[in-house]
């Protein structure tokens, strides 16, 4: 039984802004983006150590 991947956007996300969000979702060993106003476009995956690393960078926590 497979089950289906569970999609969210950040809680600063603006509901003014639309779907113009990106999304956001666990999965095996990876993290997957996809962008929510257009979901026929390919998705992204990225290693979960990357995007540890990312968030980090992002957030200001990383110098």
């Amino acid at each position: 039984m497979t089950r289906e991947t569970e999609w969210f956007k950040s809680s600063y996300s603006s509901s003014s802004e639309g779907d113009s969000c990106v999304e956001v979702a666990a999965a095996s060993g990876a993290v997957r983006v996809r962008d929510s106003k257009d979901l026929s476009v390919p998705q992204l995956a990225f290693g979960e150590s990357a995007w540890a690393g990312f968030v980090a960078y992002a957030s200001g926590r990383c110098q």
